[in-house]
């Protein structure tokens, strides 16, 4: 039996095709009984690797039927055929994904965009509240609904964590993701504490969405880790980026595992508060009309290196446009799903 007519016989209309990897895809449907387009993930257990079928799978599965949360996609619906095949039906982010949005807007503004990402950190403070973890925080992972707001989707690297005798978090050692999001650990491969490698990755996120661009060319990783590693994060003076949101970033994107922030930190910066207006009289109007800092302000809020290296827009091949960036390098060797491309990144590569 045909995929079309066993979601029929489940009580769906098949539709177009979302995507398609070497063991998965994705397809619209319309569902009879909830009556509006809902999309499902078609899994091939034949054409899938061993490893996706004994480790990844069922981590998948079990978090996919718990995790219940406005700004996680909802699943509706886990079934499995005689053939082999596993449907995971889920909530359609109509409005595309995240990077799709940013390459046709360009940069989001900083209300926007703080809007967006105290949603996504809201989804990562419950999933590390609950011990687990996504290990694959990317901006086509980042669906939007109807009106626009962030559904976090695509558990298939996602873990629960698991604990030694004293209760201390025991450290992943495999490669998931892709290199542009991917912590300098994950990339050195050092075994990592998968909470804080999605730290990183939100700062990632939160980089592109506010500048339109990649904070690190992935396409030499070498020089890339060598960048990552000396804290060096450059921010577009056009962007005319306020230094509270340039803090958070520089914050996320710290090699030191033990210094980068976590998700109560970020959500507690003074950058996701909603903004209060500040008063005339303590601000005084520096060159370019752009108000300077209250000597209170620069005690609470240092300047950081990564304004210190704010002094020009990005030369040609420091950053890529997110607009030339049709494929991403992956990390994990076991590719094959839904989100296949070209061009794996190997821990040998480096």
């Amino acid at each position: 039996m045909d995929d079309a007519a066993v979601l029929k016989k489940r009580g769906y209309v098949m539709g177009g095709n979302l995507g398609e990897g070497s063991y998965a895809k994705v397809k619209s449907a319309f569902s009879e009984r909830l009556k509006f387009d809902v999309a499902v993930k078609i899994i091939d257990r034949k054409k899938a690797p061993s490893d996706f079928l004994e480790r990844f799978l069922p981590r998948e599965i079990d978090i996919l039927a718990k995790v219940n949360h406005r700004s996680i996609i909802k699943t509706y619906e886990i079934f499995e055929t005689s053939d082999g095949k596993v449907y995971i039906v889920m909530e359609l982010g109509v409005q595309g994904d995240l990077l799709e949005f940013i390459k046709t807007k360009g940069a989001l503004p900083e209300d926007i965009a703080r809007k967006m990402f105290r949603q996504l950190c809201a989804a990562i403070k419950y999933c590390h509240d609950a011990d687990i973890v996504h290990r694959d925080l990317k901006c086509e992972n980042l669906l939007l609904d109807r009106e626009y707001h962030i559904k976090l989707s695509d558990f298939g690297f996602s873990k629960r964590l698991t604990r030694d005798e004293e209760g201390k978090v025991i450290h992943s050692k495999t490669f998931c993701g892709s290199a542009a999001y991917a912590a300098p650990e994950v990339l050195q491969g050092i075994p990592y504490e998968p909470k804080v490698y999605d730290m990183w990755s939100l700062g990632v996120i939160l980089y592109i969405m506010v500048c339109g661009s990649m904070p690190y060319d992935d396409s030499n990783i070498r020089k890339m880790l060598r960048l990552q590693k000396e804290h060096r994060v450059h921010f577009p003076k056009s962007k005319n980026l306020t230094i509270e949101c340039k803090d958070l970033i520089y914050r996320m994107l710290q090699p030191d595992v033990l210094r980068r922030l976590r998700i109560d930190e970020v959500l507690n910066h003074m950058w996701m508060q909603p903004p209060k207006p500040r008063a005339v009289s303590i601000t005084s109007v520096g060159k370019n009309g752009e108000c300077s800092q209250t000597l209170g302000e620069q005690k609470a809020m240092p300047r950081t290196e990564a304004d210190l290296d704010n002094r020009d827009d990005p030369k040609p091949g420091a950053a890529p446009v997110l607009q030339d960036r049709l494929e991403e390098k992956e990390v994990l060797a076991e590719t094959g799903g839904v989100e296949e491309r070209p061009g794996q990144f190997e821990a040998t590569d480096l």
